[in-house]
């Protein structure tokens, strides 16, 4: 047999096998649900949004957070804003003469970057818990009481959502929605979570700590370090929110890829964990460094070394391999794949990932994020 044949598919194999070992897990576990032992409650609950020029939309948001199935007495909105559009002036107008929920502004005439804007919001905040989601996105109604339930066990330090909605109909950023929850679903059976979501999740003031200010993963960061004192991070899918999403290729790369940078930033500086954390960081921070880190290296090296063995097998017809891996691409961000269009948003997570490592490697990477026109104009 074709040397060359062997190594490619031995390569092909070794970047499967973790995989496969999750989708066995998943299967044997079937988890299902919130791990946690939930306990019907009404503390206070600070809700932080950062915003900055959300004028068109902030409303909106105002009146799902109102509309929430909880006391909005016991409500409190904090916007982290450094906006220049007056986005602070129309919440307090939207709010002006409701008898809750109140409203704190804590306004940077500069753009800090949202890691120090939430540091400072959370430790200002007022309520027993803070719940931390976006101006561009939508909460299902009971998604507080479902949150607070979750807190109610005290053995849980975090709690985040499940997006069950994509604004924009994208079948790759639904399916890629699907794969993490699956994901999520079973790290917090096995103990904690990894990835956490800004739309929607939720922490007691007093399990904060303070975040890196350079974060660009400020809503993991906050999890993981929660995750440091002892108490356990989950996702629960009772915890619903809706956020937007395109599947064009090009479009998915300012969101995409700056969320892959901060995730492997997070792992690289909190690679101490490997080890430590019971199954967090025997089975669950492994896992992600697989997927995040080494994984988008070994997808290339395969789709080298298999093209150069079916050129080594069948000379030029060989080079059919990576037309049809552009093929797939293409096919995929058009939501024209069928039953394979999950396997194209695991592909596409892939590219991010590899595009993110380089940038980290070339020094790239600010805490001042850019606005995503596509999210804000989904919510206008």
């Amino acid at each position: 047999m074709n040397l060359l044949a062997v190594v490619a598919a031995l390569a092909v194999a070794v970047t499967a096998l973790p995989y496969v070992g999750y989708v066995a897990l998943y299967a044997l576990l079937r988890p299902a649900g919130s791990p946690a032992r939930k306990r019907d409650c009404e503390p206070n609950v600070s809700v932080v949004i950062p915003t900055y020029n959300e004028a068109t939309i902030i409303e909106r948001k105002l009146d799902d957070i109102c509309s929430l199935d909880y006391p909005a007495s016991k409500l409190e909105i904090v916007l982290a804003d450094a906006s220049d559009d007056g986005t602070a002036d129309v919440a307090r107008d939207y709010l002006a003469g409701r008898d809750g929920p109140s409203l704190t502004v804590l306004h940077d005439d500069e753009r800090r970057g949202v890691a120090p804007a939430l540091n400072e919001a959370f430790q200002e905040a007022t309520g027993e818990i803070i719940f931390r989601t976006d101006a561009d996105s939508a909460l299902a109604p009971d998604v507080l009481r479902e949150a607070v339930a979750n807190l109610g066990d005290a053995d849980i330090g975090a709690v985040t959502g499940q997006q069950t909605e994509v604004l924009g109909d994208s079948e790759v950023e639904a399916d890629y929605r699907s794969i993490i929850a699956k994901l999520q679903s079973l790290e917090s059976r096995l103990d904690s979570t990894f990835i956490f979501h800004g739309p929607c999740f939720a922490f007691r003031r007093e399990d904060f700590v303070p975040i890196d200010p350079n974060s660009l993963a400020d809503d993991t960061e906050v999890a993981l370090r929660i995750r440091r004192t002892g108490k356990r991070v989950v996702m629960d899918p009772a915890l619903q929110f809706t956020e937007s999403g395109v599947s064009d290729f090009r479009k998915r790369r300012q969101r995409k890829d700056r969320r892959a940078m901060g995730l492997l930033k997070l792992l690289f500086q909190q690679r101490d964990l490997l080890g430590r954390y019971g199954y967090y960081g025997r089975v669950v921070i492994p896992f992600n460094w697989w997927f995040m880190v080494l994984s988008p290296w070994l997808f290339l090296l395969d789709i080298l070394l298999v093209t150069a063995a079916a050129v080594s097998l069948v000379g030029l017809a060989g080079l059919a391999f990576p037309l049809a891996v552009l093929g797939f691409g293409y096919l995929g961000q058009r939501d024209n794949l069928g039953p394979l269009q999950p396997l194209y948003a695991v592909v596409d997570s892939q590219v991010s990932l590899l595009v993110a490592s380089v940038r980290l490697l070339r020094g790239e990477g600010s805490g001042v994020w850019e606005i995503d026109r596509e999210s804000r104009e989904a919510f206008e």
